[in-house]
C-alpha cells in the first residue's frame, strides 16, 4: 500500500510540475509589450511605431496623461531590430478583452494574422462598462503586412 501511494505521488508531480513550453522559435516571434483595458480608439486598427519618441506619445496618451513628467510613467525598453505594432481592439460594451498573451504570429498575403487566446465567458451578469482596449507588440522586422488580423483559439 505504502509503495501504490508512493508511485501515485511521483506520477502526479511528473505531471503537474512542468508548464508546457513553447519552442524557441514561437517565442521568439513576437513579444508583447504593453496590454489596456482602457484608452485605445473606437475603431479597431492598427499603427506601425516608427521610435521611441512615438511610443512614448502613445503609452502617455491613452492613459490620458500628456503633461506628467517621464518619471512618473514605466515604459517598456523600446526594441531595436523589430517592428513595433499598435493594435486597437474597438469598443466593447461589457467584458474584459485585455489581450495577457500572443500565441503566435504569422504572415499571409499581405495580412498579418496574431493569434490570441479567446477570452472566457463569465456566464453570469455582466456590469455594462465601455471599454476600448489596446496592445503594443513587436513581430520581426521583415515581416512586410498592411493589414492586422486577431485569431482568437483556446
Amino acid at each position: 500500500m505504502k509503495s501504490l501511494l508512493i508511485a501515485c505521488a511521483v506520477i502526479f508531480m511528473s505531471c503537474a510540475g512542468t508548464p508546457p513550453q513553447k519552442s524557441a522559435a514561437m517565442q521568439g516571434n513576437a513579444e508583447l509589450l504593453i496590454s489596456e483595458n482602457q484608452g485605445g480608439t473606437d475603431t479597431s486598427g492598427f499603427k506601425i511605431i516608427k521610435d521611441e519618441k512615438d511610443f512614448r506619445n502613445i503609452i502617455q496618451g491613452s492613459f490620458g496623461v500628456t503633461q506628467l513628467k517621464e518619471s512618473y510613467i514605466s515604459y517598456p525598453k523600446f526594441p531595436k531590430n523589430k517592428k513595433v505594432v499598435l493594435y486597437n481592439l474597438g469598443t466593447f460594451r461589457s467584458g474584459s478583452h485585455k489581450i495577457e498573451e500572443i500565441k503566435n504570429v504569422s504572415v499571409k498575403n499581405q495580412i498579418l494574422y496574431v493569434e490570441v487566446p479567446a477570452g472566457e465567458p463569465s456566464g453570469g451578469m455582466e456590469i455594462q462598462v465601455i471599454s476600448s482596449p489596446w496592445f503594443i507588440f513587436t513581430v520581426p522586422a521583415d515581416y512586410q503586412f498592411t493589414s492586422v488580423e486577431l485569431k482568437y483559439s483556446k
